[in-house]
């Protein structure tokens, strides 16, 4: 079986594309790059993978496309665009131009309003991302649950995939109102989920028996045809090394079948954001 890893990141510090992760988070303030990354993958088993913006700018955008060109493993691209310009959906046709183009991740876990992604401007350049062949990454809180289920109602024909679960309160030990209104989303079936993020989310005390209940529930209400793993790698380094965190997902899903373990390591991902995995 080969894996899809359907989240990680690319960044150099130096060029000005990002203002994240600063010295405060010191085992991610570096530069981070495909010969880094890929011998984790060669151990992990995994061939492609997906590889998402971490700045609001299109500047990193461009920047991660140009390693896709370059990068035999990168089967997807991420990227960002500003979705209230009105050249954003000309913005959007124009990055469709690269092979690898895949997908936009607006920032909606730093915008203070919780609705952003429903203003009409918004929703008229996502309404256009159907047709162009375009998915919608869903970087959200709990707090965005409700309105990701509006926007999935208001766009039926928009792929949608929530990240990292969206952000459950696992340091917390809190499940509600996370899990009512995950099971809720759940039931729009254009809406998926990336099992990823959980361990950064449970903080320096996270174990197996922490997450089960997040990823299980995941798991249940979306069904593994629509959840799909991901590494969050490097952010995972906060709390894991990329091998920790690779066997903890496969151990979360040990009880799974074989064709459910398919989707969620490969199948998902590879439906999901056109690609294959070799």
């Amino acid at each position: 079986m080969n894996f899809i890893d359907a989240h990680q990141h690319y960044w150099t510090l130096g060029l000005g594309h990002n203002d994240w992760p600063g010295p405060d988070l010191e085992p991610i303030y570096r530069d981070f790059g495909p010969a880094d990354l890929t011998p984790h993958l060669a151990a992990a088993g995994i061939t492609r993978t997906v590889l998402v913006q971490a700045a609001p700018n299109v500047a990193e955008t461009e920047f991660l496309l140009a390693i896709a060109e370059r990068e035999e493993t990168v089967a997807a691209v991420v990227g960002w665009v500003d979705l209230l310009a009105s050249d954003a959906v000309s913005e959007v046709k124009r990055l469709k131009r690269h092979s690898k183009f895949r997908g936009i991740r607006p920032m909606l876990q730093s915008i203070a309003e919780t609705a952003w992604i429903l203003r009409p401007e918004v929703i008229a350049t996502l309404e256009a991302l159907p047709q162009l062949d375009v998915r919608f990454d869903a970087l959200v809180q709990p707090r965005h649950l409700p309105v990701i289920a509006a926007l999935a109602d208001r766009l039926p024909d928009l792929a949608i995939v929530v990240d990292h679960g969206a952000k459950p309160f696992i340091a917390g030990g809190r499940l509600e109102p996370w899990r009512a209104d995950m099971a809720a989303l759940a039931l729009r079936p254009n809406v998926s989920v990336k099992l990823s993020g959980l361990v950064t989310e449970a903080g320096g005390a996270w174990s197996k028996e922490r997450l089960t209940p997040y990823a299980s529930h995941l798991i249940e209400v979306f069904g593994a045809d629509r959840v799909m793993y991901g590494s969050d790698w490097p952010v995972v380094l906060l709390d894991a090394d990329y091998a920790e965190w690779f066997a903890a997902a496969r151990a979360l899903t040990a009880e799974r079948s074989v064709p459910e373990k398919q989707a969620i390591f490969a199948g998902t991902a590879a439906r999901f954001y056109g690609i294959t995995a070799r």
